[in-house]
């Protein structure tokens, strides 16, 4: 399966999201591989902790790939290389969890010919070894998403490969509109992959949104705000629900939805079981969402018609 993550801003908690969800697919024993293709500020290795690959060690990556700089983009092993103390021992039973980099000084650039010629090249390869396909894309309307898009239009070979698109918002009305602009705008998904090709529909019906930083409002640390806050708070998640049904991204296009997570304000970062239950920094409802959106992912239950 082929996953392109996309968000409508910066800031979405897109990045650090699809890292967890690649750890949970690995976890439950898919090779997973996690291309970062968010060209302008690749951070997929700060969250995967490795500080090697972010300071540039591994010479060129997948920017300089595409642009036919160099032959082969670099492939790091997660288990092998993480500095993270409890993913340095992988766990029995998981699969694969393998990191292609982005250029630590790379940028956007305009897609070419040779550059989509070279991702289709790309992914199909890695098709042949992974169960799992991450792609993180630049956020907002990029070149990234432009090639995503090219590449699986289909009169090329990844239009038969089984493929998701997952929308990163955070639970604000700005980022619920913009999140809709970019899914069905005049230069969104939708219509810039029509003009590719892609049939509408089709498209529409292989993306779902994913609410990032979503307050509980009925958890202990929200309970104990006064009673004119929680007033407000409780009247503004209903108005954002009834803003997000009228922009056709309401929650029957929703996968899942990520808590506000104390941990994740701080450091972004994969969350263990070590960090909910051992060490009890993270919160126990984040390491369940996480789950659930790895498991719905591939679940056609919620992938059905809307």
């Amino acid at each position: 399966m082929l996953v392109f993550a996309a968000s409508d801003k910066g800031g979405t908690g897109r990045s650090v999201t699809s890292a967890n969800l690649a750890y949970h697919r690995a976890l439950d024993g898919d090779d997973v591989c996690y291309l970062d293709f968010d060209f302008g500020s690749p951070t997929a290795a700060a969250v995967f902790d490795l500080p090697d690959v972010l300071a540039g060690s591994e010479g060129p990556g997948l920017h300089s790939y595409l642009q036919g700089r160099t032959g082969e983009p670099p492939w790091v092993n997660v288990w092998n290389r993480t500095e993270h103390p409890v993913l340095r021992h992988r766990p029995a039973g998981s699969g694969r969890l393998v990191l292609l980099p982005g250029d630590r000084t790379g940028g956007e650039f305009v897609t070419s010919e040779e550059n989509l010629h070279r991702c289709i090249d790309l992914l199909l390869r890695l098709k042949r070894e992974f169960d799992v396909i991450i792609v993180d894309l630049s956020a907002g309307r990029s070149y990234a998403m432009d090639l995503a898009l090219a590449a699986t239009a289909p009169r090329n070979g990844l239009s038969r490969i089984r493929t998701r698109w997952l929308v990163y918002h955070r639970w604000t009305r700005q980022h619920v509109m913009a999140a809709a602009e970019l899914f069905a705008g005049e230069q969104g998904i939708l219509r810039t992959g029509a003009a590719m090709g892609h049939d509408p529909d089709r498209l529409a019906g292989s993306l779902r949104f994913v609410r990032a930083a979503v307050p509980d409002l009925q958890s202990p640390l929200w309970s104990q705000a006064p009673p004119q806050q929680a007033a407000w708070m409780h009247q503004g998640d209903r108005q954002l629900e009834a803003l997000a049904a009228a922009l056709g991204i309401g929650k029957t296009r929703v996968l899942a939805s990520i808590p506000l997570e104390p941990v994740l304000m701080w450091r972004e970062q994969l969350i263990t079981d070590e960090d909910v239950l051992d060490s009890r920094i993270a919160g126990l409802q984040t390491w369940q969402a996480m789950g659930e959106l790895a498991a719905r992912l591939t679940d056609d239950k919620y992938w059905g018609e809307l």
